[in-house]
């Protein structure tokens, strides 16, 4: 088992937890360093409006550019602001689509973010539905 210079904590959900000032490196590996942060609650990191947000599985890499992947959970923030290039979770003829806000000769589209595979874009009519904005994403690795 290995050894840690300080105690690692076990989070239950709901509960906040110190933060490493410093940052961990994924390249060249760096000492870690003694001095924690304030303590944080991960999921209060990600929701700005806890009464505005819902959560939303991933199906699909059409976001994969902008690091949304199959099967993540993403935070879907209805009072956040939709901006044009903001990722969005949506429903078109029906159908529940999370895709970047474009705009183009006066009409609005939702596009991927794929450079790997082409997905087409979907131009919005007046039945689409914009339910918010993604506001964050929670991954889980399984590494085994």
């Amino acid at each position: 088992m290995p050894v840690y210079p300080f105690e690692i904590p076990v989070v239950a959900a709901g509960q906040s937890v110190p933060v490493l000032l410093t940052r961990a490196s994924a390249g060249f590996p760096s000492p870690a360093g003694d001095d924690l942060e304030d303590e944080i609650d991960p999921i209060a990191w990600v929701v700005r409006h806890p009464t505005s947000t819902f959560w939303w599985r991933v199906e699909g890499d059409c976001l994969w550019d902008v690091g949304i992947r199959d099967g993540d959970i993403i935070a879907v923030d209805r009072a956040g602001k939709r901006r044009i290039g903001r990722a969005v979770l949506a429903v078109v003829e029906g159908a529940v689509t999370a895709k970047i806000l474009r705009k183009r000769d006066g009409k609005y589209f939702l596009a991927p973010a794929n450079s790997r595979e082409a997905f087409p874009e979907i131009e919005l009519t007046e039945d689409s539905e914009i339910w918010g904005v993604i506001a964050g994403v929670v991954r889980r690795y399984d590494l085994a």
